[in-house]
């Protein structure tokens, strides 16, 4: 038979059992429509992360406690001081060169309340300096200032996720809402960020750094300092002026390294991009399963047909088809459901993507390498476990499948 003849043949046997076929294609078309949708939400959130980063400029520098090891990752060393303290901020202010300002800041979560409502949340206690160096302004109200900063008052700002789930009404601004068992007054309300990767920036409540500490956490230790340099051109200054006046106030050795680590956003972003490609690698890994399950389904279906269809093969061969006929028929059988599953399953991706970028908070990005990447896989899926079936078609003796009721 030629090829043409073999195809129709094909799909006249699909067309024939249409719900069988469209249940075998199921495995196709959900893993196909998985691995798309997680990289698309992969790459999309590792653009919105990106932006966000970049939308801080280019002259910040980034102090966290810990050495830095290979890959980004940030280790403790024993017999080391491994925390920051208010001092390394005001020291590295006063004995750095180009140093525009400097941000303390401590990171925790806590339990927020109001009246009946509670809410848990990022809490970040900053100095007045964090709302220009970070770029987060309060669209109502007003922030904090350095009285407020120097006397640890309890006032407090609210992202818009917090206002959501506190204030439904919308109405936060001068009330009062307790974190950690604390009274705190909201003087203002926090622009909309939007969700950053799989972190909602808009869920936060921004506290004096003296609050947070003395009243909140019990902490004299800091999460992270953020440096605004100058300018761009004096950052690698700036980096190494830091960096000495750090060691010199953790009083390190000549020969001990650092116990701390400062980055700029080109790290941050290549530190990042290395970790979002990795966890989007795994989902579609994890998502990939299901091809192989869809493949084995198709496998099953087309021995379970081989054998309904044993006496339809003795007769093909007894008029005259060869094995390489019978086999390419049913291989074509198989290949013809990974494809048409493969399309479908795009759809369905796409689709589902679209769905996610409009109504849920994540936001996607298609990518066409991997919806050829997919559609590739799916159809190799078809040729490798539907060869077994073929193969076993093939071999049919012509007297038993003649028999064969």
């Amino acid at each position: 038979m030629e090829f043409k003849e073999s195809l129709l043949t094909a799909l006249g046997a699909l067309v024939a059992n249409k719900l069988r076929s469209l249940l075998t294609m199921l495995g196709i078309i959900i893993g196909v429509g998985a691995v798309i949708t997680m990289i698309a939400i992969g790459e999309g959130s590792q653009k919105a992360v990106i932006d966000r980063i970049q939308a801080l400029g280019s002259n910040l520098l980034f102090i966290s406690p810990g050495a830095q090891r290979g890959g980004g990752i940030v280790v403790v060393q024993f017999g080391t001081s491994v925390r920051l303290k208010n001092s390394d901020a005001e020291a590295i202010g006063s004995g750095a060169k180009g140093i525009d300002a400097v941000v303390s800041e401590l990171n925790r979560s806590a339990q927020l309340k109001y009246e009946n409502r509670n809410w848990s949340s990022r809490i970040i206690g900053a100095t007045p300096e964090y709302q220009h160096v970070r770029n987060i302004k309060a669209v109502a109200g007003r922030y904090f200032t350095n009285a407020e900063e120097h006397g640890a008052a309890k006032v407090c700002l609210l992202g818009s996720t917090v206002v959501e789930n506190l204030f439904p009404a919308g109405d936060a601004l001068g009330k009062s809402i307790r974190i950690a068992g604390q009274s705190f007054q909201v003087v203002g309300l926090l622009e909309t960020k939007g969700q950053t990767g799989f972190q909602n920036s808009d869920d936060q409540v921004i506290v004096p750094l003296s609050s947070a500490q003395r009243r909140l956490f019990g902490v004299d230790y800091l999460s992270q300092i953020t440096v605004k340099v100058q300018d761009e051109k004096l950052m690698d200054v700036a980096f190494y002026d830091i960096e000495s006046v750090l060691r010199r106030e953790h009083k390190l050795r000549q020969d001990q390294d650092n116990d701390f680590t400062i980055r700029n956003q080109a790290d941050l972003i290549s530190t990042f991009q290395q970790t979002q490609e990795t966890f989007t690698f795994l989902l579609a890994g994890i998502a990939a399963v299901s091809l192989l399950v869809g493949g084995i389904g198709i496998m099953n279906i087309m021995i379970v047909s081989v054998t309904e269809r044993t006496r339809e093969i003795g007769l093909r061969k007894a008029a005259g088809a060869r094995k390489r006929d019978i086999m390419a028929q049913f291989l074509i059988e198989a290949v013809v459901m990974s494809v048409a599953g493969g399309c479908i399953g795009i759809g369905a991706g796409v689709l589902a993507s679209y769905i996610i970028t409009t109504y849920g908070d994540l936001s996607s990005i298609i990518s066409y390498n991997s919806i050829l990447l997919s559609f590739t896989f799916a159809a190799l899926v078809g040729v490798f476990f539907g060869m077994y079936p073929a193969w076993k078609a093939a071999q049919s003796n012509v007297i038993d499948a003649l028999r064969y009721e």
